[in-house]
């Protein structure tokens, strides 16, 4: 169940009780608050609150640089300069706070952005539930043979039958040895935060976390990426549904120039200026390395 029912509760309740407001407001934010959207098997994300717009963007632009943004004949064609040119600070003028469900070994691949504020739940004053991430069976796979931090084909059959019983055994019997060590009322223990060194990575645990628009959108550059882990890249799909909602022209601009586009190093430019001159270019006579081309010729097709 992705929501306690204490969760749900809270939500209903400030669901129940709508208030005007001055403050700027985004109807398509509006629309996710307080809804949980839930992600791999017993995970999910939910806005808790938001702060700005499109609109903020552009207000920050215009204070930052006054007249010479007169030229700019719309708040789109601003906002799709600001990302082109890296101007970065204006995003920062929004912020959003979520509510995370998570297994922990996903949660430590998170972490490592650290331009956000997290607040997670602690199992040092709490009893964490026994809720595991279990793999979907087409989820399983093997180890890359070309990529040491990637997956290769898909496991099968009985293999995936194999992998997928011993890791609802193991937690299961972690979980159960956890309940057994663990300090209860009126008995003799060991203290919780001791007890929870006993229990497996894929163990769920919760955060809130707040982040401003750029630095979101970094970390959905990466973790949206179809090059990033499953686990962590269902999160981050789901936080850009959301974000294409809040900010629709920022988010536009994202999309088309940093998660559809690429950056070229000088030698690679170089190399694109020959072709199109005609020049037949290789990787020898190019002045890159064998994984820079490779990367090269996957960005120009």
């Amino acid at each position: 169940m992705p929501l306690s029912p204490d969760q749900q509760a809270e939500i209903d309740a400030l669901r129940a009780e709508p208030r005007p407001t001055l403050r700027a407001v985004s109807e398509g934010m509006e629309a996710h608050l307080y809804k949980a959207v839930p992600v791999l098997d017993h995970g999910f994300v939910r806005v808790i609150d938001y702060m700005g717009d499109d609109a903020a963007i552009c207000q920050a632009a215009r204070v930052s640089y006054g007249r010479g943004t007169k030229s700019v004949s719309n708040d789109e064609g601003l906002i799709r300069y600001l990302m082109r040119h890296w101007h970065s600070t204006p995003f920062e003028m929004c912020e959003l706070k979520l509510h995370v469900k998570l297994p922990v070994f996903v949660a430590r691949q998170w972490i490592r952005h650290r331009t956000a504020n997290v607040n997670e739940y602690s199992a040092r004053y709490s009893i964490l539930d026994r809720e595991f991430y279990i793999p979907a069976p087409d989820a399983l796979a093997a180890q890359s043979t070309v990529n040491n931090q990637g997956r290769g084909a898909a496991l099968e059959g009985a293999e995936a039958a194999r992998v997928l019983e011993i890791l609802k055994a193991d937690s299961n019997r972690c979980y159960d040895h956890y309940e057994e060590m663990i300090s209860q009322e009126g008995q003799n223990g060991l203290a919780r935060e001791l007890a929870r060194m006993n229990l497996p990575a894929n163990v769920y645990t919760q955060w809130y976390w707040k982040v401003d628009l750029h630095n979101l959108f970094h970390f959905l550059r990466l973790r949206a990426d179809t090059h990033a882990q499953y686990e962590i890249r269902v999160y981050a799909e789901a936080i850009c549904d959301m974000v294409a909602d809040w900010v629709p022209a920022a988010y536009r601009a994202f999309e088309d120039y940093r998660l559809g586009g690429a950056t070229l190093s000088g030698k690679a430019l170089e190399c694109l200026r020959r072709m199109l001159k005609g020049e037949e270019v290789t990787q020898e006579t190019s002045g890159m390395s064998k994984g820079e081309w490779r990367e090269f010729e996957g960005v120009i097709g």
